[in-house]
């Protein structure tokens, strides 16, 4: 990622270059990610994935809930690959919860949901596909979930903003909403990655 482009999603967009649902207009601050961008970057994802993990069956693992949307973009550009290349590979899936924030605040104790299932990815390929990386403290849970349970073959990560093993974005040191990142169950439906502001924190605070 070059230096301009990294100023650009620090600084972010005004709300008004963009569609933005009418509920949420007084809620944001920037738009930091479009989602045309967000789809273009997902795209290539897909195709580095299959350059990297290619030729083996590989096991994506959605983890829920803020990764479902860039999970199912990222399968449809996997998908599309496997249909119209010379070179395919076998694609299942399966999904796990993580939850570890109350409001904007990170509770420092990582919940996993449905991690007593895992034990059918022993010896497969797995791309687990994450929404948003920061501490790292919920990949580490979720990576010492695995070898305790499955002790899978190979791990790759995909997540869209910062890097694990696939950088999707790397984006600023804010509270970020939308494409399925949410701000206690709100956002979800918004296409675009943005700020929150102050204001929608204690308007949406439980």
């Amino acid at each position: 990622m070059n230096e301009n482009h990294s100023d650009s999603l620090n600084k972010g967009h005004d709300l008004d270059l963009f569609c933005v649902p009418r509920h949420y207009e007084n809620d944001l601050d920037k738009v930091i990610i479009p989602h045309g961008l967000i789809m273009d970057r997902t795209e290539r994802l897909a195709r580095d994935i299959i350059q990297d993990m290619g030729g083996h069956h590989i096991v994506a693992l959605c983890v829920l809930k803020g990764g479902y949307k860039f999970f199912a973009d990222l399968l449809d550009y996997i998908k599309a690959l496997n249909q119209n290349s010379d070179k395919s590979v076998p694609l299942t899936v399966d999904f796990i919860r993580v939850k570890s924030y109350c409001n904007d605040k990170s509770t420092n104790s990582v919940k996993v949901i449905g991690g007593d299932e895992l034990s059918s990815l022993s010896g497969k390929n797995v791309l687990i596909v994450e929404d948003i990386v920061e501490t790292g403290r919920t990949m580490q849970t979720l990576l010492s979930l695995l070898s305790e349970i499955c002790f899978p073959n190979m791990t790759h990560f995909a997540d869209v903003s910062l890097f694990v093993s696939d950088i999707g974005f790397e984006v600023p040191d804010a509270f970020l909403v939308g494409y399925a990142l949410d701000y206690n169950e709100y956002f979800r439906d918004l296409s675009h990655i943005c700020i929150l502001n102050d204001q929608a924190k204690e308007k949406y605070k439980v």
